[in-house]
């Protein structure tokens, strides 16, 4: 996990060198600290998929890239195998397994997500981005939080919403959860 965090921050770091942009700009752009943003540069804190989604397209680079350090290839179709999915681990608590990361020029990313339980009265982290978000529980259960609405989700329960809202989910019962997030 942690070092695909540094490689992350290492693409973001080539990223800015390639296009001459100030650390301060991309700081911006996540809106967060310019310390928070060297941290993650540095690999030493992460980025969320959100925000790295945000960095993708204002620079117009594909996210794929910047998560894996791939660029997408296909363009008919791209199947995913069950299990076989480009994974990253962004924190301990957060598993991304991309379901079309070898698709050029998608119009929506899907994940399959899993989230790891954590403590009842763990800082809740939330996170905010461009378009809508569908997400639909596979496996467990989640609370999800959009704005200041909290609703639970089971198994087969799915939402979509406005992902310009500040969200985020955990996972409820002690159990990870499983989800597939589909990000327009």
């Amino acid at each position: 996990m942690e070092e695909a965090i540094k490689q992350i921050g290492e693409r973001l770091k080539g990223l800015r060198d390639v296009l001459d942009i100030p650390a301060e700009e991309i700081a911006n752009l996540c809106g967060i600290t310019l310390e928070q943003y060297e941290k993650m540069e540095n690999g030493e804190s992460e980025l969320s998929v959100a925000n790295l989604q945000k960095i993708a397209k204002e620079y117009n680079v594909s996210l794929d890239v910047l998560l894996f350090g791939e660029e997408p290839h296909m363009s008919t179709y791209f199947l995913t195998r069950k299990g076989q999915g480009m994974s990253i681990e962004r924190r301990k608590a957060y598993k991304y397994q991309s379901l079309a990361s070898g698709f050029r020029g998608r119009k929506a990313d899907p994940f399959i997500v899993t989230v790891e339980p954590k403590p009842a009265d763990a800082p809740k982290e939330r996170n905010s981005h461009n378009g809508q978000e569908f997400n639909m529980v596979l496996e467990g259960s989640m609370e999800l939080t959009i704005g200041q609405k909290a609703v639970i989700l089971n198994e087969g329960d799915s939402i979509y919403f406005d992902a310009t809202q500040p969200h985020g989910m955990r996972a409820l019962n002690d159990e990870p959860v499983k989800f597939l997030a589909i990000i327009f």
